[in-house]
């Protein structure tokens, strides 16, 4: 099969063949159609997730699409055919954790798909059972890679900051792979939502297609909320820099609560005990989405209740020019990696835009 791999932690992609890989027990064997392209696969690349040697070599990839073509022992055979997207964490599905649909919290988490094991930059990927969650079918498959991570972390931070009716919500990062689908799930729990952004051409994205005020977030210090706004109920953080989480821990409101999601190595910011307890504030930590999340996030896009933004389509011979792009902070929403004929995605990223 086709793959793309690295042989090092933080090395470059190989692009090559590989050898098929083979379900084992419990495992299906997946087709995969198209996976996202996104930071958190930078992220797995350089390192920051694992970066154990005896992981490699590893295919990256854990927004991964496809039919199931394969089961090995201890599956049921009439899964095979059935369109499927990955859960990116490899939770054990046993502990209290699991039990209460908190597989994020596993107690005996094994790693990460794209990490611990191979995942969708490659033309075939075996997954455990659970972790294949099935998708409905009249989704387009590249639109489909933002479900599994993009569309289900927000609708988590939704639950986890219990985003209401009338709320003010501040979305910093607004027009990355995440920050536009977190505007798009805070406005249908009712909230009024701005977004941060400090790239223009996405601020022109929220503004003209989303319908959200583009705040320039370039320099924080001259950031600034709208002047009817008595600070924020809600602020999700997905660029994690010292300078957001400061801005942000100044600007809630009255029990207003600060979600970071970022685990960025050797970044902190100061936390403000007087603020925090005169306002009644709030810093949350919010860990990916569960199994029933990602599955709600998959109802949402058929619904068309969360528009799927993917700017890029490529192929492999292009996915180096994507990470390009997402490092230079100017890729609008999520990138994706096509491998099966057909999925071209859409041109003009409105529901799944594509080259």
């Amino acid at each position: 099969m086709r793959a793309l791999w690295i042989d090092d932690w933080d090395g470059p992609l190989r692009l090559g063949e590989r050898p098929d890989p083979e379900p084992g027990p419990h495992e299906v064997l997946i087709e995969v159609e198209a996976c996202a392209i996104g930071l958190t696969v930078l992220n797995c690349i350089r390192g920051d997730l694992g970066s154990d040697p005896a992981d490699l070599p590893r295919v990256p990839g854990h927004e991964l699409v496809g039919r199931i073509a394969g089961v090995g022992a201890g599956v049921e055979p009439s899964r095979l055919g059935e369109r499927v997207a990955a859960y990116f964490y490899l939770f054990c599905g046993r502990c209290e954790r699991c039990l209460a649909a908190e597989e994020p919290l596993c107690l005996n988490l094994g790693g990460y798909v794209g990490v611990s094991r191979d995942g969708g930059y490659a033309e075939r990927a075996t997954l455990p059972e659970r972790n294949a969650i099935p998708i409905p079918e009249g989704i387009d498959p590249v639109a489909a890679t933002a479900i599994p991570d993009a569309i289900a972390t927000p609708v988590h931070v939704a639950h986890r900051a219990r985003i209401a009716l009338g709320e003010r919500v501040a979305v910093i990062a607004a027009g990355g792979g995440l920050g536009v689908h977190m505007v798009q799930a805070a406005r249908l729990c009712g909230g009024e939502v701005v977004g941060l952004e400090s790239d223009q051409g996405k601020r022109g994205f929220l503004d003209r297609e989303l319908g959200v005020e583009a705040i320039d977030s370039t320099e924080f210090a001259a950031a600034r909320l709208p002047a009817t706004w008595a600070g924020a109920d809600v602020i999700v953080d997905f660029l994690g820099s010292r300078a957001s989480l400061e801005w942000a821990q100044a600007a809630l409101a009255p029990n207003g609560r600060l979600v970071v999601l970022t685990t960025f190595p050797g970044v902190d910011f100061r936390a403000d005990p007087r603020t925090l307890v005169f306002r009644e504030g709030q810093v949350l930590g919010s860990r990916y989405a569960s199994r029933e999340e990602l599955m709600l996030a998959a109802r949402l896009v058929e619904s068309g209740r969360i528009r799927p933004i993917v700017s890029e389509s490529v192929g492999p011979e292009e996915v180096e020019r994507v990470h390009d792009s997402l490092r230079a902070g100017v890729l609008l929403g999520r990138g994706c990696l096509r491998w099966a004929p057909g999925t071209q995605g859409r041109l003009d990223a409105r529901p799944a835009g594509g080259t």
